[in-house]
C-alpha cells in the first residue's frame, strides 16, 4: 500500500478506485473483501467467525499499541479524536497474557520508585 501511496500523484483524490476508476464505495470494498476471503477459504462457516473490513480497525489499532504509540499518537494516525481511541482500542485492541504480564512489572517497577 505505501508504494501505492507513493506513487500516486500529488494532485490525485482517489486512489483505491472500483473497476470503472471512480470513487471505491464502502460496500464494494467490504464486498471484495468478503469475496477474497471466501476465495481463500476463511469464510465464518469454515473458521467459526466473520472476518470483515471493518476489523481491519482493530488490527491497526492493535498494531500500533504494541508498538508502543500513545493514545494521542493512535488517534493522529487513525484520524481519530482521543475519545474515539480510547473507546476503539477497548473495543478492539487484543491484549495478550504477556502484555498483561509486562503492565503488572511496570506497575510494581513504578510502586517500587515510589517508596
Amino acid at each position: 500500500m505505501a508504494k501505492v501511496v507513493d506513487s500516486t500523484p500529488d494532485d490525485r483524490f482517489l486512489i483505491l478506485t472500483n473497476a470503472s476508476g471512480g470513487q471505491l464505495t464502502e460496500h464494494r470494498a467490504s464486498e471484495g473483501v468478503r469475496q477474497w476471503r471466501d476465495k481463500v477459504g476463511l469464510s465464518p462457516e469454515k473458521i467459526g467467525y466473520d472476518l470483515r473490513l471493518y476489523d481491519a480497525r482493530g488490527t491497526a489499532a492493535t498494531r500500533l499499541l504494541r508498538a508502543g504509540l500513545s493514545l494521542s499518537q493512535i488517534a493522529g494516525c487513525m484520524g481519530w479524536s482521543l475519545r474515539t481511541a480510547a473507546a476503539m482500542i477497548e473495543r478492539y485492541a487484543q491484549v495478550s497474557p504477556n502484555e498483561s504480564d509486562d503492565v503488572l512489572t511496570l506497575l510494581n517497577t513504578a510502586k517500587r520508585g515510589k517508596s
